[in-house]
């Protein structure tokens, strides 16, 4: 049996799943160092001896990855590479019974909101006075935003709810001085993130407030780009297209999952929202905003779909012509209202119905991304590969969206903004150059 240890800690935490994770990884990083205890993020080296695995619990692909994750950390354990293996997150707070049983080497379990239950592994204090201070494991030109936490919508689909709670807004005031902390850091672009943007303020102002907090961030000097991620589009409140407007530091980007198109499937999932409505909005959005990019995220082979219910979600992507689309294969999740459905949509036939729709979209992106070339447009610089610099316009988030390749014998510094000229266009990717003014 190893004996144990006699260096001091370090702590390597693993992050799987989506930017809120991250969020909360970050948050933990923060609290252990301010306890000074040494904390790495995803730590290539193995100088660390206690893992600490933020796990996914969203689909069955990432509830895989997480178990695998966790799985490849016991085996380090076995070997004597570690001390300790703590697991985290959305896996572990919807599952952690079961697990326990199946992985009884884990050391100690923790749900999504059991952060001061962490730090007393580490015999550490939860200091209230870092409340929105973390260590960033993004490029410190941009960080997540977390408004709230939880949701109280009722997609059929949707196991969140039950991994994260209830909706929680955090107050504008918090928000404004967590951005101002990011912006002293070096942060110039701040994704907002969410279970649902447009809840915000709900349950603590008992009103939307999204538009107040836009203003709000907006007046925050050196943030440069506010992007706005997962607005659910039911009763969307319009002022927040006047701020977005009217603000020159909110990118004229939009993430909004539609998720179908066909109004048997948005019943079905309990959207509360119909193709017709959804249509409505859309126009509304670009008539108010014009040039606005819009995302939505889609989902195939929900129970029940059919082929026509798939030649109307594609219709309706060529109706529509989004910038940015992403999909997934609908996941049977336990304890959610769909999962008394019949799964009837074979694994690979979701996965041909994906595949046909992403078709539709490659086609439109191509299109839209022609009709940059010969334009400028403002970038940011997010990192030096193979001799190119990689960047993206207000257009484009981190890691889902386009990036503009920039080829430049002039060094540019990462983190920075360059106007560059659009050259050549690809299916999801943008070519350029320097503009001449500089």
């Amino acid at each position: 049996m190893k004996s144990k240890t006699l260096r001091k800690d370090k702590v390597n935490i693993i992050t799987l799943g989506c930017s809120k994770n991250l969020v909360d990884s970050e948050v933990l990083s923060g609290q252990l160092a301010a306890n000074d205890i040494a904390v790495v993020h995803e730590n290539a080296r193995l100088d660390h001896n206690i893992s600490v695995v933020n796990t996914c619990g969203f689909i069955d692909k990432a509830k895989e990855e997480s178990i695998n994750t966790i799985l490849d950390q016991l085996e380090l354990k076995r070997r004597g590479k570690l001390d300790k293996v703590y697991v985290t997150g959305c896996l572990s707070e919807r599952y952690r019974s079961d697990l326990e049983k199946e992985m009884p080497e884990v050391d100690a379990w923790f749900g999504t909101l059991e952060l001061p239950l962490i730090l007393q592994q580490f015999n550490a204090d939860y200091k209230t006075e870092l409340l929105g201070e973390r260590l960033l494991s993004t490029p410190k030109h941009y960080a997540y935003l977390k408004i709230s936490e939880g949701c109280n919508r009722t997609c059929s689909f949707c196991a969140i709810p039950l991994m994260r709670g209830q909706h929680i807004s955090k107050p504008v005031e918090q928000l404004v001085a967590e951005a101002e902390a990011l912006v002293k850091k070096g942060v110039k672009e701040v994704m907002l993130i969410a279970q649902e943007l447009t809840y915000y303020g709900l349950d603590i102002y008992k009103k939307r407030e999204l538009p107040r907090l836009l203003h709000a961030l907006a007046d925050v000097k050196g943030l440069e780009w506010i992007r706005l991620h997962y607005a659910y589009p039911s009763k969307f409140p319009l002022e927040v297209l006047d701020v977005m407007r009217e603000r020159d530091t909110i990118c004229k980007y939009l993430d909004i999952p539609l998720q179908h198109a066909s109004n048997n499937m948005l019943k079905a999932m309990h959207r509360n929202i119909t193709r017709e409505e959804m249509t409505e909005l859309i126009h509304t959005i670009r008539e108010k905003v014009p040039g606005i990019c819009l995302r939505t995220t889609l989902i195939a082979g929900f129970p029940g779909e059919t082929e026509q219910d798939v030649e109307e979600l594609k219709a309706f992507l060529q109706e529509h012509r989004f910038d940015r689309v992403g999909i997934f294969n609908y996941s049977h999740e336990e304890n959610t209202s769909a999962y008394e459905l019949e799964d009837n949509v074979p694994a690979e036939e979701k996965a041909l119905r994906a595949q046909e729709i992403m078709e539709v979209q490659q086609e439109i992106s191509y299109e839209k991304n022609l009709e940059k070339v010969g334009r400028v447009f403002r970038v940011i610089i997010d990192k030096k590969e193979a001799g190119r610099y990689l960047g993206r316009t207000e257009f484009d988030s981190v890691e889902v969206d386009n990036e503009v390749v920039i080829h430049s014998a002039k060094k540019l510094p990462i983190g920075e903004f360059v106007n560059v000229k659009i050259t050549k266009a690809y299916d999801y990717d943008l070519e350029g150059e320097l503009a001449e003014e500089q």
